[in-house]
């Protein structure tokens, strides 16, 4: 199975096309869950960020449903792992059988390599089998048996975990959260939205009825064109400094990661693009500190005993950490433009 780089499937999306490619996904999903449309973009926004996503929250609101219709809204390979107790290793990444009629070993591929996974409950399995998941989440690889297979591009894995019930279930090691670009919670439907549902999803599941709106190429060349929003350099320090915070911080024992540096700012770029910008503001950095750094982290037993959250910490690290002076205006502001007419934050242009 041949990798495929962003180079041999072509060019950048003009802005026109990202946007309509990229509202066309987010709405196709809308379709199945309902008034979540910031989860439902931030979903997005983890893909084409290069990124994993998982999904935490109670039974009962969706979390599996966001991921098979993320995953149905694009046409392209979808494998779902339901995690299990006795699923093994092997049954995630592939195993060698023994083909008598050749007399050799061949490789069966394991439901990673595909380009959209959906690993449901992945709480429930042990820790030998998440731990299958660790190569391909960072190396886009598998090996087995010492040979090493490439996994396809575009390649996301979806997981949901239920974070109340915990008989018969196994907490994701450090290095496999760390792996996760972004954990998000479904939340309960306002009233409005959950009596949208009773209409749509009282008689047929709409899931169901859900058709492709882009594919892989497509996605492709959405990632891309994400890969060359501009970070400026008070934006990049600014994320330095945010999660360096989380590794001072006195009501933490364990800090943020580089590895969350990087997906902060591939993330800040997604998001950045789905607003229709071609630059990073210190904003987006704010609003995804949460869904990026807190599940990260680990707080002392003195802010465990205070019933202190990760969410709220890291929001508290954000609220105190001061932003770059050379902040964006705001369109309220009256105040003369500067001489260049440039934002703080854009590229030069030519």
């Amino acid at each position: 199975m041949t990798q495929q780089t962003w180079d041999e499937v072509g060019g950048l999306l003009p802005h026109d096309e990202f946007r309509a490619a990229s509202e066309a996904i987010v709405a196709n999903i809308e379709q199945v869950i309902e008034g979540k449309t910031a989860t439902v973009r931030l979903a997005l926004a983890v893909l084409l960020a290069e990124g994993h996503l998982l999904i935490e929250d109670v039974p009962g609101v969706g979390k599996t449903k966001l991921a098979k219709a993320l995953a149905r809204s694009i046409d392209c390979s979808v494998r779902r792992i339901q995690f299990t107790p006795d699923l093994l290793p092997s049954d995630v990444t592939g195993v060698s059988v023994y083909n008598q009629e050749t007399h050799d070993f061949e490789f069966r591929p394991g439901a990673v390599f595909a380009n959209l996974v959906v690993g449901d409950e992945i709480n429930r399995a042990s820790p030998k089998t998440q731990s299958a998941l660790l190569e391909c989440m960072e190396e886009r690889q598998v090996t087995v048996d010492g040979v090493t297979y490439q996994l396809q591009t575009p390649f996301m894995v979806i997981a949901t975990q239920n974070p109340i019930e915990m008989e018969g279930t196994y907490p994701l090691p450090e290095a496999q959260r760390d792996r996760f670009t972004a954990r998000i919670a479904m939340g309960y439907p306002d009233a409005g939205a959950e009596l949208a549902m009773l209409d749509g999803h009282g008689g047929t599941d709409p899931l169901n009825e859900l058709r492709p709106v882009s594919d892989a190429d497509t996605v492709r060349q959405l990632i891309a064109t994400v890969r060359q929003v501009h970070v400026a350099d008070a934006v990049k320090q600014y994320a330095v400094d945010l999660v360096t915070a989380t590794r001072e911080a006195p009501d933490l024992r364990l800090g943020a990661s580089p590895r969350a540096t990087l997906q902060l700012l591939r993330t800040a770029r997604a998001v950045a693009a789905l607003e229709g910008r071609d630059y990073v503001l210190p904003d987006d950095l704010q609003v995804l500190a949460v869904p990026v750094l807190a599940h990260r982290i680990i707080p002392t037993a003195d802010a465990q005993l205070a019933r202190r959250t990760t969410d709220a910490i890291v929001s508290e690290l954000v609220h105190r950490l001061p932003l770059p002076h050379d902040r964006k205006r705001s369109p309220y502001d009256t105040r003369p433009a500067p001489n260049n007419g440039r934002g703080p934050y854009e590229p030069r242009r030519p």
